[in-house]
């Protein structure tokens, strides 16, 4: 991106020029979603991290008079690997902008690209729930973004494996209904009956978050159930809510879009249960969002064109280990 008084005549003129502030969105949906854990990673550590998960066994065993008391058992999981790598642009702005501008603080306004880095994360993050129902996918600048969890399936699948057990499960609802009262239930009752440790046994986890996309109807249901005050499909007042405060209600704009950040209306009935305790969906730091700005005379200023460049620069990685904390719906019907 460069500013020039070419493609940019505007900031030259010598008629005033009233200028409305320009859209800016820098909001952690999902990094402050409560099942997003969020590592820093020192320098010079290495480029990757291995995550595995663990289990013990639920429960003891009998032990008789005299008898040696049984050994717990300990199961390893599947294991994943996160990568690190950098995001990054570029704004130029020339000689002749920077001296003949009469709209500093405009120009400032422009070349505040630190809401970007944010927005990127954010966006990543979301299509690992995007393109849950998918073993990988084609990112904005075409590399493949593998999304599959520890045991080599995607994230949101029918017969998920166990590393100690023949038992598989399954974190996508049955015919993919759209939010409803008795939508919920049902994932809840997969949430009781679907979710395991590595031996197969049954596992009583809180399911604590609700999340959605910000499709209006889909928003307004469920603000419906986790707020009314009486039960909002009963006939008459004074039925209590049992859903009041049960959940924490997570909207998740950037689910629903396509690759690129554009909108995607297939996905905008996506919703789900998650366990902000027992995710193992991690979001590594090497390097924090930052701007490094230009300075006069040095090596950010070009000596053929005396243009300078304000850098926007930010490193990090993602990895979703398993799939036990997080249940899911498609929201269209499909079987």
């Amino acid at each position: 991106m460069e500013l020039n008084t070419v493609s940019q005549s505007d900031f030259v003129k010598l008629a005033d020029v009233i200028w409305l502030k320009g859209k800016s969105s820098v909001k952690n949906f999902m990094r402050d979603s409560g099942f997003v854990k969020v590592l820093n990673i020192d320098e010079h550590t290495g480029n990757t991290r291995e995550f595995s998960e663990i289990d013990s066994n639920e429960y003891l065993s009998r032990k008789e008079q005299s008898d040696q008391a049984a050994r717990g058992r300990v199961q390893q999981g599947y294991t994943k690997t996160m990568t690190s790598y950098r995001v990054a642009e570029n704004i130029g702005i020339s000689y002749e902008m920077r001296t003949q501008n009469k709209y500093v603080d405009v120009t400032n306004r422009l070349l505040n690209g630190g809401r970007k880095g944010p927005n990127t994360i954010d966006l990543d993050l979301s299509h690992r729930l995007t393109f849950g129902a998918e073993t990988s996918y084609t990112d904005r600048d075409g590399v493949t973004i593998t999304t599959t969890v520890g045991d080599g399936f995607q994230l949101f699948y029918t017969e998920h494996k166990l590393r100690g057990s023949s038992t598989t499960f399954r974190n996508r609802l049955a015919n993919n209904p759209r939010l409803s009262k008795g939508a919920i239930e049902a994932m809840e009752r997969l949430c009781e009956e679907e979710t395991y440790n590595q031996f197969g046994e049954k596992m009583v986890i809180d399911f604590d978050i609700l999340w959605i996309t910000n499709d209006p109807n889909t928003k307004n249901t469920a603000k419906e159930y986790l707020r009314s005050i009486a039960d909002p499909d009963a006939a008459h007042a004074g039925v209590t809510n049992v859903y009041k405060g049960s959940y924490k209600l997570v909207i998740l704009p950037r689910v629903p879009t396509t690759a690129a950040g554009a909108n995607d209306t297939d996905k905008r009935y996506y919703w789900g249960l998650a366990s902000s305790s027992q995710s193992s969906f991690f979001l590594g730091i090497w390097e924090p969002t930052h701007m490094i700005p230009p300075t006069e005379g040095k090596n950010s200023e070009d000596p053929q064109t005396d243009d300078w460049d304000f850098r926007v620069r930010a490193g990090y990685g993602i990895v979703v280990v398993g799939a036990s904390w997080v249940k899911f719906s498609s929201g269209d019907g499909t079987a």
